[in-house]
């Protein structure tokens, strides 16, 4: 499985930005996809993760402020990010482990995500 990761970038306090993954390589669904991040001396966190039957899971930091959504039975989600603050400055990472740990799975090359203004 290969996972492609695009968006990201820089954004202001408050501002917006949009991730996308697809995932290629596999025939059949994805159980769970999403997103996890690192921020530099930190420890790699879960953001978000959706399944394939459209259950969501979010980290604290990013509940209410972020959206996860996937693109109906293939293996593409999206991660709409709003209100973003400089705390959200890491590079995140398309995963899809399935115990939303950020441990295992599969995983994508990393987009950072800088917020600043």
């Amino acid at each position: 499985v290969l996972l492609v990761e695009s968006g990201g970038g820089l954004a202001e306090p408050g501002g917006s930005l949009r991730l996308s993954c697809a995932a290629s390589g596999i025939a059949g669904s994805i159980f769970a996809m999403g997103w996890c991040r690192q921020a530099p001396g930190k420890r790699r966190e879960l953001v978000a993760m959706i399944t394939e039957s459209g259950a969501t899971k979010y980290g604290a930091p990013v509940e209410g402020r972020f959206t996860i959504s996937r693109l109906g039975s293939k293996n593409m989600v999206s991660l709409q990010m709003n209100a973003l603050k400089p705390e959200d400055t890491a590079v995140y990472y398309c995963n899809t482990d399935e115990s939303y740990a950020c441990q295992g799975g599969t995983w994508g090359q990393g987009t950072q995500v800088t917020v600043s203004s």
